[in-house]
């Protein structure tokens, strides 16, 4: 990511990660009055991930920030990853959360009592869904601009609310309306349910990202396709990628003619990253040059074959 990228896409992305830490907030004070005014199990849960919610969108704002951070002396490859750690940090809390809503609403089965005023526990839980809606607008807007991975799994996980709060409502309105016993408690339990998947989920990701796991297929076969498409390549092998945070990494050999001088190899090698930082602008790539026919020995992933058939390239 070159400086101008990094003070474009920062601003938008901190006020979009800032816009989601006031609104939680917000519903966070509404949603504790309603759960203690309620008894609501559901209501519980839901005031439960909007705490978590506040957590997460605390997190995204220090993750953006210091994830944009330029690479120093002692993090050469820049620090993206704090995005992943903080992820597996969430997922503690989540889990745990998941564990305690679920636990009590085990005990409303056993000791079932009334919810008071459900009304307010719906009004509440409307304008969480309004307030939720607006923002991932407001987010999808900041993601198209800057594409920011951090904003996005934000506007994701923001989009489990809307479920949550529809959930709530459901939950009110068969119990106190429509006299359906045991709602409450049961859509308790699917709310738990429901965070231990988006925790599961969560660190998945991050652990991918820990783990320097390959870009998708689609995404690597696009990546050669424009590499491919240079005059003067003679053939692509060992090649890796990795994604830290918002930033990707790719790294590969390249074959050129042998008889070439160093002067002529190294301008294909920048005509090669030229062309791969117009498309993939925040991706660096490290190139390494090898003379046609030359064979890594050394190299257990030399013979997979990932490139599209039209270029029979080694990878």
């Amino acid at each position: 990511m070159t400086q101008d990228e990094r003070r474009r896409i920062i601003p938008l992305a901190m006020r979009a990660a800032l816009a989601s830490v006031a609104m939680a907030c917000a519903l966070l004070v509404i949603k504790g009055y309603a759960a203690w005014h309620t008894g609501s199990v559901a209501m519980l849960g839901s005031l439960a991930d909007t705490g978590l919610d506040l957590l997460a969108s605390l997190v995204t704002l220090y993750g953006v920030k210091l994830a944009a951070e330029p690479a120093d002396q002692d993090h050469r490859f820049g620090h993206g990853k704090a995005e992943a750690l903080a992820a597996l940090f969430q997922v503690v809390l989540i889990t745990a959360s998941a564990i305690g809503i679920a636990w009590r609403a085990i005990e409303r089965f056993s000791n079932p009592s009334i919810n008071e005023d459900a009304g307010l526990g719906i009004a509440v839980s409307g304008v969480a869904i309004v307030a939720t809606m607006v923002l991932l607008a407001y987010q999808r807007s900041i993601i198209r601009r800057t594409g920011s991975v951090a904003i996005l799994a934000d506007n994701v996980h923001y989009q489990s609310d809307v479920l949550l709060n529809t959930a709530v409502i459901g939950a009110l309105v068969l119990d106190q309306y429509l006299g359906v016993a045991g709602a409450d408690p049961v859509f308790g339990i699917a709310i738990a349910v429901w965070l231990a998947w988006g925790a599961f989920q969560a660190s998945s990701q991050a652990i991918d990202m820990l783990m320097d796991k390959e870009w998708p297929d689609d995404q690597r076969a696009a990546f050669v396709e424009v590499a491919a498409r240079q005059p003067g390549i003679r053939g692509i092998h060992d090649f890796r990628t990795r994604r830290s945070g918002s930033h990707d990494f790719a790294q590969f050999h390249m074959e050129v003619d042998p008889e070439l001088s160093v002067r002529e190899a190294h301008r294909i090698v920048e005509r090669v990253e030229v062309a791969l930082r117009d498309t993939f602008p925040r991706v660096e790539t490290l190139i390494h040059l090898d003379p046609e026919g030359h064979v890594d020995t050394d190299n257990p992933l030399v013979e997979a074959d990932v490139t599209p058939h039209w270029f029979s390239k080694r990878l």
